[in-house]
């Protein structure tokens, strides 16, 4: 058996192209959905995802404010820029590119973020919304992720479920939303002991650790779903996930390749977010209505 490819290059680019209609209706109605995206300092690899996020905005029609901040910006200016953007009516998600310099608290400028405009679904008020299935916007790469797994046509419910790796970006939230799903699912990090026990039993293997290699042919099922979160640059400068992808083909049933498997989707979900946030911000002006806080995409969507 040799694996079908998960091609989230293709997906990322259909969902795009209805993005744009989407975008289209809401500028006729006065909106242009507008991302805000702050970088502190000149961390090269930030540097590049945050062109990459630009970049998607201008594909699909959205506004894009990119805000530079020096390295050693203090807090409390990151935390007045957070401000700004909040009460901002053109700016629908706020982004902060991560990781930020030592001296700023990520987790209290990430709550400073109104829940409105939280496109990356880091706040407080998403992450305990993923709990119970009713986030307003869930977290790109999970997010991405989930919409992979449905193009492949399978029900997730009753399925074993392993996560491999617990961060508060991808693992977590990857388990809680599979939970909403029914799938019976088991998150493993560093201090799993014998990891391939765990792996061995899995029916989907969802595999986000940073560490190229981790996952070798014995590890897998025969037929399972392998999705591969991990981005690594070896050495020689190659790309590559943490799963090894030419000898786990031949076991699983479906597979995503690194690069062009859930990269592509992170940033798409995010605009996606971001559209959804500048949709409802329209209805909350037609209606009044600042309840409008369902998330359909965790309901089965």
């Amino acid at each position: 058996m040799t694996a079908r490819i998960i091609d989230g290059k293709a997906l990322s680019k259909q969902l795009r192209e209805g993005f744009k209609t989407r975008v289209g209706a809401l500028v006729a109605q006065g909106v242009t959905p507008g991302l805000a995206v702050i970088l502190v300092g000149d961390n090269p690899a930030s540097r590049v995802y945050v062109g990459n996020k630009v970049k998607a905005c201008e594909e699909c029609g959205v506004r894009s404010f990119h805000i530079a901040l020096p390295e050693d910006t203090l807090e409390s200016e990151v935390l007045a820029t957070i401000a700004r953007l909040n009460a901002d009516p053109a700016v629908h998600g706020i982004l902060i590119q991560l990781p930020l310099p030592p001296h700023i608290d990520g987790r209290k400028v990430l709550e400073a973020i109104s829940v409105h405009k939280d496109v990356d679904g880091f706040h407080l008020y998403n992450v305990g919304g993923l709990v119970v299935g009713n986030t307003i916007f869930p977290p790109c790469t999970p997010y991405g992720v989930q919409l992979l797994l449905d193009t492949t046509g399978t029900d997730v419910a009753g399925q074993n479920v392993v996560v491999v790796g617990a961060s508060n970006i991808v693992g977590k939230p990857m388990a809680l939303m599979l939970l909403q799903r029914e799938a019976t699912v088991t998150l493993c990090h560093a201090k799993t002991r014998d990891l391939a026990q765990h792996t061995i039993l899995a029916d989907i293997l969802i595999v986000a650790a940073g560490k190229p290699g981790l996952i070798v042919p014995q590890m897998v099922k025969q037929g399972a779903i392998v999705i591969d979160v991990g981005i690594n640059r070896l050495p020689d400068g190659k790309i590559v996930g943490d799963v090894d992808f030419e000898g786990v083909k031949e076991k699983a049933s479906w597979i995503t390749p690194v690069p062009g498997g859930v990269g592509p989707m992170t940033v798409t979900m995010l605009i996606e977010n971001t559209l959804r946030s500048a949709e409802r911000a329209l209805r909350m002006r037609q209606t009044d209505d600042y309840q409008d806080w369902e998330a359909p995409v965790l309901k089965g969507h």
